[in-house]
């Protein structure tokens, strides 16, 4: 796949949503000044939808990919980020992130992403928007994602200017995923991936050791064919989140058996199916309800 896919034509239904975002990162950067957009790129739909129009708009030689690397990022989504970034062409740059060093991230109150996101924008200002001519760094927030509760996130993003096109041209998950596969992108149906430091309960040290044994077990959980999967880590408890079309499924016998096995490797000693399935902000949106009541 070529970077010409950013540049097919959109059906008139998507074209709008795309010139709204466009218009937005031109009026930003202008044709005529000196300067790259870096963009807070994860490999998911979001990042990556944002990643295209920008290319789209102000061309691959004025866009930059920001890719934050650390052990809270899966190794396969590393992979994935960078295959999505050539599959559109845009030249990429990996930052080391140091969020597990601070204290209040380690700490794993409702506030974590906060920090994470923090440190992720403070690396990229100091890091690589001199080295690269970075005048201005966007994220992938949708307009889904701007009136959800558990996006402590957001406000690094306003600390640090950052953009948020996406969501301030009024593009929901649904918008983004039906842009995505307008342009071709290769991950338009790629299923939500959060951080692996999602997994842990709050209030719950996040610690490498956890985050690898999580990584080692959604991973081995992916071989066995669960694209979509989350690993929820409660000590000696892997609680496993599947679709609901998938539940029945893990429940065969020989899966079963696997299923179990991938949890014992990962380091667990008990392996528990959740039969509620997968459920986003599972952890931070009862904390977050309980506090605003």
């Amino acid at each position: 796949m070529s970077a010409s896919l950013v540049h097919v034509p959109l059906p008139p239904s998507q074209a709008a949503s795309a010139d709204a975002v466009e218009r937005q990162l031109r009026g930003r950067m202008p044709l005529g000044s000196v300067g790259r957009l870096g963009v807070a790129f994860s490999g998911g739909v979001d990042s990556g939808l944002l990643l295209a129009l920008a290319v789209r708009a102000l061309g691959a030689d004025r866009v930059l990919a920001v890719i934050g690397v650390s052990p809270s990022l899966a190794r396969d989504e590393l992979h994935g980020a960078r295959d999505v970034a050539a599959a559109i062409g845009a030249p990429v740059v990996e930052v080391a992130t140091h969020e597990g060093d601070h204290p209040m991230y380690r700490a794993n109150g409702p506030d974590r992403c906060f920090f994470c996101k923090d440190e992720l924008f403070t690396r990229i200002s100091d890091e690589v928007a001199g080295a690269h001519g970075l005048v201005a760094v966007a994220y992938g927030e949708n307009a889904d994602d701007a009136r959800r509760p558990d996006r402590p996130g957001a406000r690094a993003a306003t600390n640090h200017d950052v953009l948020r096109p996406l969501a301030d041209a009024g593009l929901t998950k649904a918008d983004v995923r039906s842009l995505a596969r307008a342009l071709g992108l290769p991950n338009a149906d790629k299923p939500a991936a959060p951080c692996l430091a999602s997994r842990i309960p709050h209030f719950s040290e996040v610690d490498p050791a956890k985050l690898a044994q999580v990584e080692a077990a959604e991973q081995g959980l992916r071989a066995l064919g669960f694209a979509d999967c989350r690993v929820r880590h409660h000590g000696d408890v892997a609680r496993v989140e599947l679709p609901d079309g998938e539940l029945a499924r893990a429940m065969e016998p020989e899966l079963r058996s696997a299923i179990h096995a991938v949890g014992l490797q990962a380091g667990f000693r008990f392996v528990a199916v959740d039969v509620a399935g997968i459920q986003s902000g599972a952890f931070t949106l009862p904390l977050v309800r309980l506090g605003d009541g």
